[in-house]
């Protein structure tokens, strides 16, 4: 079974791309378990907490996503650094993001959106 991570942007793709995360996870993975990280849910919050535009929002829809993740707890505070501990621990076998930089960083497959909204595996 396929271990699969979410990062912040990943939960927040439903409001901000238009992406079914977990329906795309679905066709792309024949069997997986989702997970996240505490800093995650953590920014999720900070962000849904924030205000009332679009990035409040998809926090919130982000947050509520996360009842469908186990989350793991790491030594890392920061989001990015939690996911980079993760793969490097290769307790995962994709992350999904978004997030270039991040991207960069990770030693496992990276899951994010191709097209308009569509996962694809790189």
């Amino acid at each position: 079974m396929d271990r699969v991570v979410l990062d912040t942007n990943a939960l927040m793709m439903p409001v901000e791309c238009g992406v079914r995360v977990f329906e795309e996870l679905d066709r792309l993975l024949e069997t997986y378990e989702c997970y996240t990280v505490e800093p995650v849910v953590a920014e999720l919050q900070s962000l849904a907490e924030s205000g009332h535009g679009t990035e409040s929002t998809a926090a919130r829809v982000g947050y509520d996503l996360t009842d469908r993740c186990e989350i793991l707890e790491t030594e890392a505070t920061y989001a990015d650094d939690a996911l980079v501990e993760l793969a490097d621990e290769r307790a995962c076998d994709y992350v999904v993001t978004n997030d270039r930089p991040l991207r960069d960083r990770l030693s496992v497959a990276v899951i994010c959106v191709r097209g308009q909204n569509k996962l694809a595996i790189q």
